[in-house]
């Protein structure tokens, strides 16, 4: 009889998750909320749960005796990865873990405990004004429990405080917003997996966003070009930061900001693998690590596997914004199709405005090194 794994979550970026676990010979049941995502037809079992209901995945997966329970690339799903694998004794990041790692007030002031390299930052709700905020401008304001660029603004100075706050209050669930000095440089992720509390670093991600206000990622570039004194303090701080969120298993996705001066801030950490396709896609290509595989191995109460399963090559995926995105992708594909490995296009493009990652039109995934100057 197969074993059972449970996966929370059934989108697009969920997809290599499900079909890696039936690779892997597990049965896969998977939760969501009935949404005609990929994930309901790939899964060998889907339940049509909501991802935050704790209680009811926890039944179910208890009755099905599952041998393991992860998701990727969703804060909302880390918070019932833990909740689940902490009642049923299974592999996995405490709750007291999860708590930390999403939301972005407490993870702030547990670094600043710690002493981990972070900018200036406040707490903040609808009561919130000028005259509250200590810190020093430009600010960024955030939502304190999302991800994906939602609810993000730059403000420069007072007057733009009360609009920036309205907004994160839209995207926030416990209607509370992160204020934070502004930390000008280069925004890069570090892609790291986690077993019994030692980190192995993976790859270094260069991110690439629309800049102000909003901060919406247009693409990533794996791996990201930088010293190997600087990659190692990188590595370090890191490392030390995971220490600090208790995250001892699985995943870990980890966004950093270096200043001209060389000057490292970490920006926030996620106990899971980061979006955008950056775990599911860019680090197996990138490294020719099974990183789906280790992420399944661990939650099933394996060592992972650290065996190069096939030749790294540079790795680069690009969002579509609108119509210069999409013509760009055809221009590649006119120029070295062979090297695109993976797209998601739309039929069409609207005229809907990208306010976040998930009002994105789709993307696409090349290999860099070998396309050339004459797609870059």
């Amino acid at each position: 009889m197969k074993e059972k794994i449970a996966i929370i979550g059934a989108s697009e970026f969920q997809n290599p998750l499900i079909l890696r676990a039936k690779e892997k010979g597990y049965e896969s049941h998977v939760f969501a909320w009935e949404a005609g995502d990929i994930g309901e037809e790939t899964a060998d079992v889907f339940h049509p749960v909501s991802i935050v209901d704790k209680e009811k995945i926890l039944e179910i997966c208890r009755a099905e005796g599952i041998a393991g329970i992860c998701s990727i690339g969703s804060d909302l799903a880390s918070l019932t990865v833990s909740y689940v694998a902490e009642a049923l004794g299974l592999r996995g990041n405490s709750m007291a873990s999860a708590e930390l790692s999403t939301n972005k007030y407490a993870m702030r002031c547990a670094f600043k405990a710690a002493d981990d390299p972070i900018p200036g930052f406040m707490e903040g709700d609808a009561t919130t004004r000028p005259q509250d905020v200590a810190l020093t401008y430009p600010l960024i304001v955030k939502p304190t429990d999302r991800s994906g660029s939602r609810g993000v603004t730059k403000i420069e100075g007072p007057d733009g405080l009360e609009a920036a706050i309205h907004k994160a209050l839209e995207d926030s669930f416990e209607k509370k917003v992160m204020i934070e000095e502004f930390v000008e440089g280069k925004e890069y992720s570090v892609e790291c997996i986690s077993y019994e509390g030692i980190h192995v670093f993976l790859a270094l991600t260069e991110k690439r966003t629309t800049g102000a206000p909003n901060f919406i990622e247009k693409g990533h570039l794996q791996p990201a070009e930088v010293t190997p004194a600087l990659r190692n303090q990188i590595i370090t701080i890191v490392k030390k930061a995971l220490d600090t969120l208790q995250i001892r298993f699985g995943a870990s996705h980890s966004e950093i900001i270096i200043q001209k001066n060389g000057v490292i801030r970490i920006v926030e950490i996620g106990g899971r693998m980061g979006g955008d396709c950056i775990g599911s896609h860019l680090v197996p290509l990138s490294t020719g690590y099974d990183f789906v595989g280790m992420v399944i191995d661990i939650a099933c109460g394996k060592v992972p596997d650290f065996s190069i399963i096939h030749e790294p090559s540079p790795v680069e995926i690009r969002f579509i914004f609108g119509p210069e995105d999409l013509a760009d992708y055809e221009a590649m594909k006119e120029a070295a199709e062979d090297r695109i490995v993976c797209t998601s296009l739309p039929e069409k493009l609207d005229d809907h405005p990208v306010t976040d990652s998930s009002s994105r039109y789709g993307f696409y995934i090349f290999e860099k090194e070998r396309m050339g100057a004459d797609v870059d």
